[in-house]
C-alpha cells in the first residue's frame, strides 16, 4: 500500500490524501498506487499541501499502519510527550510507533 503524506500549508499539520482532500488522520489515508507524484504535483499546485512525498504502508485490523517509524510518529504526534498525541486517552498508544 502507497499512501501520501505532507503539511498543511496553513497550519503545518501533518496531513494524509483520502482520496478526495486531506486527513489528519492516517487511518483515513487512501492507496495511491502509482498515482502519488501525479497527485502530489496537483495538491501542491493548488497550495493544499507542502512537502508531501510516497510512503509505504500496511492495512492492519487496528488501521493505517506506515512502514517507516518517521511516519508513524508523523501519525501519532510528539513521542515526547504523550498528552499532546493525536491519542492522549490510550496509553498504548506509544507502542504503536515502535
Amino acid at each position: 500500500m502507497k499512501i501520501l503524506t505532507g503539511n498543511d500549508l496553513k497550519s503545518g499539520a501533518v496531513i494524509w490524501w483520502t482520496g478526495v482532500g486531506w486527513s489528519l488522520d492516517v487511518n483515513e489515508s487512501a492507496d495511491v498506487e502509482d498515482h502519488g507524484p501525479a497527485i502530489i504535483a496537483r495538491e501542491e499546485g493548488v497550495q493544499n499541501v507542502f512537502a508531501a512525498y510516497v510512503v509505504d504502508a500496511v492495512k492492519t485490523e487496528e488501521g493505517v499502519r506506515p512502514g517507516h517509524i518517521k511516519e508513524r510518529i508523523r501519525a501519532l504526534g510528539p513521542t515526547v510527550r504523550p498528552d499532546l498525541t493525536l491519542k492522549p486517552s490510550d496509553p498504548e498508544a506509544v507502542n504503536w510507533v515502535i
